[in-house]
């Protein structure tokens, strides 16, 4: 039986690998999809098929083939993206590579929303279950504070609109904001959120750099900027969420690698606020609490640990003090979770049905990815510790039976740290993950009404 080198070998299994893991990513899919449509099993994702038989699991949303305005360029901004993002996510310099992330985040997610032409941007927004609507309302924050927990449930009298009331007031807030300034209007407020999510890739590209592993994010960059998530990024306030989770952990990578006690302070009071405000955007974004961790592990210096938790606490406090309590927000949102439609939410199809979901929204090399990865690290890493926390915290939350379906939006804070693993792919294997993702996201934004 002839024997193979050690680098054949590695090269072997990385393949095999990378194979397994998107069979069983596409299995998963299919079986998330067809098990509802073959047995009838209401799954209660947007509507019961009986309510509307477009109505698809696991996505919240619909299943409805179209054409649109822009769907000429969206395919060819994924074809010059597959031809020309790995070189220049390899030669351009770090600047013009963040740069490059950014206007390539913006120009995907524009292309892919205006498939449904305008409406693709402001539809989602000027949906009265969001957050616009009730933010136009809005003529005394302090007094919003004060009775935001007592709107919470379902049975109060004028209670929240269900994003508003699922979510703590930093969200809202968001919104008051955008109305206050001018940028209140569904499609301003649409393309605000826009260019505001294509900033994600680049935050994930310092926190890389910034723990000294620059060719992973060289690697990973092209995947990073063109996800199938940005089908769902595109004016998705969960985005918003995603972004401020990401800049609170690029700062608290730069904290934990500056080599100077001034800057390390610096950078851990800016990773403290934003952590901070992240919590009051998100019930589930204490979780951000297992990635801030392995940035410290990974970055060594942890006088920025005190020095971020007591910022994030203080934040927490301030929203405390003007009348909005966390820790009193808990119970009061899980009665009301539990009370709507989540009770008709079966855990025995979501426990597997949420991984499903989010295979769509991350798309399924994103499981090759992953599978390579643990395959090929032998030990433990600072890739690693970054993909280890983002797969951490999927269970965690798929576990807490608290994000039963609509996990495509709700978990996208979560896919850029599992998206890092692609960078571990042969570049053979690389180069067919990336067309293989670019034609999943233009596959999903042209067979489904995506809600979000």
């Amino acid at each position: 039986m002839p024997t193979h080198p050690p680098a054949v070998r590695e090269s072997i299994r990385g393949h095999r690998a990378a194979w397994i893991g998107l069979l069983l990513a596409l299995i998963l899919i299919a079986a998330a999809v067809a098990i509802p449509l073959v047995t009838g099993w209401d799954v209660a994702t947007r509507a019961s098929r009986s309510e509307d038989p477009n109505a698809l699991a696991p996505l919240h949303g619909l299943w409805q083939p179209h054409l649109g305005v822009a769907t000429a360029v969206a395919i060819i901004v994924a074809v010059l993206a597959w031809r020309y993002a790995p070189r220049l996510s390899k030669d351009l310099s770090w600047r013009a590579l963040l740069a490059g992330a950014f206007l390539g985040s913006l120009v995907w997610m524009l292309s892919l929303a205006l498939v449904d032409g305008p409406s693709g941007i402001s539809r989602v927004l000027g949906n009265p279950y969001e957050y616009l609507e009730t933010a136009r309302g809005v003529t005394d924050v302090g007094a919003l504070l004060q009775e935001y927990i007592s709107r919470i449930p379902l049975d109060a009298q004028d209670n929240w609109v269900t994003h508003v009331a699922g979510h703590p007031p930093a969200m809202l807030l968001f919104f008051v904001g955008l109305v206050r300034i001018g940028l209140g209007s569904d499609f301003v407020a649409g393309l605000v959120v826009i260019v505001i999510a294509a900033s994600l890739a680049p935050a994930v590209l310092v926190t890389l750099r910034a723990l000294d592993i620059e060719v992973i994010a060289r690697r990973a960059a092209p995947f990073l900027v063109f996800t199938p998530a940005a089908v769902f990024l595109a004016v998705s306030a969960d985005a918003v969420i995603a972004v401020v989770g990401a800049w609170g952990v690029a700062a608290l990578a730069l904290a934990s690698t500056a080599r100077s006690r001034r800057v390390c302070i610096i950078w851990a009071l800016v990773a403290g606020l934003l952590l901070g405000l992240l919590v009051e955007m998100s019930y589930g974004m204490p979780l951000f609490g297992v990635l801030a961790i392995a940035v410290l592990v990974a970055g060594k210096r942890w006088l920025a640990l005190p020095i971020a938790a007591a910022a994030a606490l203080a934040v927490v406090l301030v929203f405390s003090a003007a009348g909005f309590s966390l820790w009193e927000a808990f119970a009061v949102i899980r009665e009301r979770y539990w009370d709507g439609i989540a009770r008709r939410r079966p855990f025995g199809y979501w426990v597997w049905g949420n991984l499903a979901a989010l295979a769509i929204s991350a798309g399924p090399f994103v499981a090759s990815g992953l599978a390579v990865m643990s395959a090929k690290v032998r030990k433990v890493s600072v890739p690693a510790l970054l993909v280890g926390a983002g797969v951490l915290m999927i269970v965690l939350a798929d576990l807490s039976g608290m994000s039963k379906a609509e996990v495509e939006r709700i978990w996208l804070p979560f896919i850029p740290w599992l998206t890092i693993s692609l960078a571990y792919l042969s570049p053979r294997w690389r180069s067919a993950a990336l067309a293989g993702q670019l034609v999943w996201a233009l596959v999903v934004q042209h067979l489904f009404y995506t809600v979000w």
